[in-house]
């Protein structure tokens, strides 16, 4: 995308909106008792809005809603017991030594959770002195709890007004990551590319991608009146995002080699062509996001017909030109990438006349639709809490490290005399979390975006001494600070030292320049605190986690194999069920893919067989986008091509799924049964039908190539039996890596669940 359209993916977004929804609801009241007078003693009031507003994350009405609740109830709670109870310093550590361990591990239950135990441990740090309650602990729980009402009452209103406008925002960003995906597979079309950073690239949107649909299968499948009621924008919406799901699985399953494609076709002009139209597609699916954003129509930006025949006839004039019996199956491989670039554009075509959003669906009924299973579910049961209450849990090691964390910061504040206790605590609950790789990147993005913050609030001061220009330099800065929350964390920071600096100016007369100095002095020493307690206390390395997620990926992407695999030895084929175990491979890749990325990011000598790891994960999205692709088949025609011959295969690739997953839970094994048969069984049929093709063209040259069905059911045969070849061999490949990184760890490696 260019930078217009990166602009406009902002402005009509869900975190600028965020960022400007939190700013009016904090500012607004701040003005009226600025205009009454009150607001020193009334600062309470919209520090309340802001931290309950913080909570306020994607998701299902009611879960928002609930989310709120329990937030300003908790936050009413914590502020009225550390009130009562900060009569000295010991009984505050014991405040933080309880409230802290209290606070942190009730992330077990999820985002949501994590998220109001954040936010309460923030009101705790605001409460370990008397700079904002001033002594008078009810009062200020009472004008805290009124902030979150006021919050609460703006977000009521906002939802009935605009009940779709976070759906479609979600919906928009998932169409232009889908773009900017099918877009970094166009460069593998192009020439001399380095495979490894695309590669990277494809692992970074994935995952991306993962998240929000995450984010939107709890909106969509937990919200039942989109389900229930008549309206076409709703059903519209459920059925663009069912779409968007269909059309990720054929990106993934348009997995070629590329390597060789590209030497086969290296003297032709055929891949770049493909390449360019590929990108051309992305290009529409991006706007097609835009304009999902922004609630306008659609309309293509390319001829995508006259496109796509261009390919179509190059394909063609290129087979006339250089088939021979010894490339028919690198022309099946182009066939293949012909047909999907069909199926793709057919898509792309029906969504930009499905963003007007009031088309009748052409689709089945929604309520047709199977969609239990396919949101997130979040188990709140009590044993889950108490089965975490052991240094086996991350959570519980997690939940140690930030009390221990913040029992130094307040002992090195309040006993040295060192800074503030409350900005330092505040730095340490903000910067340290579960994983080392993200703590240490916050902690630099923090120190970095205090420091220029700084300088520049600073130099605005000294520069700008008109009240009116502040106030609206203020209010653009707490907009730009929470609009990049969650995207960008030094630009976030930068915002909030900005606009913390320009408040101090209004609502104190303490110098600027005491105030700056201050800030920097206590972020720096908490973000020294929090990165010695996440490299020495109770660390949790990505290595030590990543026999979970390589589990969970291995088990899952058997699952979806047998699904799909099944059909062609003669059984029936269950959408759902397919639906369901695509779902589960995808997330499973992606939450691998995370953790070895983190683990990226960690010291040196914490990357323990970082090479196989790397190996793995490449082989593990291999293995899934090939499992994809066979699943095309299996739902356009997998029983006409059901064979009994498919049965030793399928049968011969379980069994080494079996096998990589009995390495994972330390089971010995002999040699032979680890490396796993090296060829699969003969598939008679196809040898025999490819072999005739074969003598076909060399007998009566171009002429035989016009049985188109007997060229298609060939061309079909041949890709599925190329297919369980190469998921054969990834298989090998995942058991051989496994094998190796249990000799190099030693007997003291353990592959057993966490």
């Amino acid at each position: 995308m260019n930078y217009i359209d990166e602009f406009r993916k902002f402005i009509s977004g869900q975190y600028l909106y965020t960022g400007v929804r939190l700013t009016l609801a904090t500012l607004v009241p701040c003005l009226l008792f600025q205009q009454f007078g009150v607001l020193p003693e009334m600062i309470v009031f919209p520090l309340g809005t802001l931290l309950i507003g913080s909570v306020d994350n994607p998701g299902p009405p009611h879960r928002r809603r609930n989310t709120l609740i329990i937030a300003i109830v908790t936050c009413f709670l914590v502020i009225c017991l550390t009130g009562f109870l900060k009569q000295s310093p010991v009984i505050v550590f014991f405040d933080l030594l309880v409230f802290g361990m209290l606070l942190s591990i009730i992330g077990v239950y999820g985002h949501r959770a994590n998220s109001i135990g954040t936010i309460a441990l923030l009101v705790l740090v605001f409460n370990t002195d008397d700079h904002l309650s001033g002594g008078r602990a009810l009062e200020s729980a009472l004008i805290f709890t009124a902030g979150g009402l006021w919050y609460f009452l703006l977000y009521l209103i906002l939802n009935e007004l605009r009940p779709y406008i976070l759906i479609q925002q979600l919906l928009g960003e998932n169409f232009i990551e889908l773009g900017k995906l099918l877009a970094i597979k166009a460069k593998y079309y192009l020439p001399k590319q380095d495979y490894e950073d695309l590669f990277s690239q494809l692992i970074y949107r994935q995952v991306i991608l993962n998240e929000n649909h995450e984010h939107l299968r709890e909106i969509l499948f937990k919200t039942r009146e989109l389900f229930t009621e008549s309206t076409k924008k709703s059903r519209n919406l459920m059925l663009m995002f069912l779409d968007s799901v269909d059309l990720f699985e054929q990106i993934l399953n348009s997995q070629q080699d590329y390597r060789h494609l590209n030497k086969a076709f290296e003297h032709t002009k055929i891949l770049r062509l493909f390449g360019i139209y590929i990108n051309w597609l992305a290009t529409e699916l991006q706007r097609i996001g835009l304009a999902i954003q922004t609630g306008t129509a659609s309309r293509p930006r390319y001829d995508l017909d006259e496109s796509f025949h261009k390919c179509e006839a190059a394909y063609f004039r290129l087979r006339e030109q250089k088939l021979s019996h010894d490339n028919v199956e690198d022309f099946i491989m182009l066939r293949q990438i012909l047909n999907a670039l069909r199926d793709i554009t057919i898509r792309v075509k029906k969504l930009h006349r499905a963003t007007s959003l009031d088309l009748e669906p052409g689709r089945q009924s929604l309520t047709d639709i199977e969609y239990e299973g396919f949101a997130p579910a979040q188990d709140y049961h009590p044993r889950l809490l108490l089965d975490n209450l052991s240094f086996k849990s991350g959570h519980f090691r997690h939940a140690v490290r930030l009390t221990f964390a913040l029992l130094a910061g307040y002992v090195l504040s309040h006993f040295l005399e060192v800074g503030h206790s409350y900005w330092i605590l505040l730095t340490i609950v903000t910067i340290l979390k579960p994983a080392f790789s993200i703590t240490k990147q916050r902690n630099l993005y923090r120190l970095a975006g205090t420091f220029v913050g700084a300088v520049c609030g600073f130099g605005i001061l000294y520069l700008i001494k008109d009240d009116t220009v502040l106030f609206i330099l203020m209010m653009l800065s707490m907009i730009l600070a929470y609009s990049f929350l969650k995207i960008n964390y030094f630009i976030a920071t930068w915002g909030i030292t900005l606009y913390v600096l320009m408040s101090f100016h209004f609502i104190t007369l303490q110098p600027v320049s005491e105030v700056l100095t201050e800030r920097v002095l206590d972020t720096a020493i908490g973000s020294v605190i929090s990165y010695l307690v996440a490299s020495f206390v109770l660390p949790v390395w990505e290595h030590s986690q990543i026999n979970q997620y390589i589990h969970d990926a291995l088990s899952a992407n058997r699952n979806y194999f047998n699904r799909v695999a099944n059909t062609f030895t003669g059984s029936p084929l269950n959408i759902g069920e397919l639906r369901l175990a695509r779902k589960e491979a995808i997330i499973a890749l992606s939450n691998l893919s995370d953790n070895f990325q983190r683990m990226l990011s960690e010291p040196k000598n914490k990357q323990v067989n970082i090479k196989e790891y790397h190996q793995f994960v490449a082989t593990s999205h291999m293995l899934t986008s090939y499992v994809a692709s066979l699943s095309t088949y299996a739902q356009t025609d997998g029983a006409g091509y059901e064979s009994p011959e498919f049965t030793p295969i399928v049968e011969q690739i379980d069994r080494q799924f079996g096998v990589a997953i009995d390495i994972l839970d330390g089971k010995t094994l002999e040699t032979q049964e680890v490396i796993g048969s090296p060829v699969l069984p003969r598939n008679d049929k196809l040898i025999s039908l490819l072999a005739t093709r074969k003598k076909e063209i060399a007998e009566l040259g171009k002429a035989a190539s016009g049985h188109d069905q007997i060229q298609k059911s060939l061309s079909d045969l041949t890709t599925i039996n190329g297919l369980f070849e190469l998921i054969h061999s990834l298989t090998i490949d995942e058991i051989k890596i496994l094998r190796k990184v249990v000799i190099q760890s030693g007997p003291r490696y353990s592959y057993g669940r966490a």
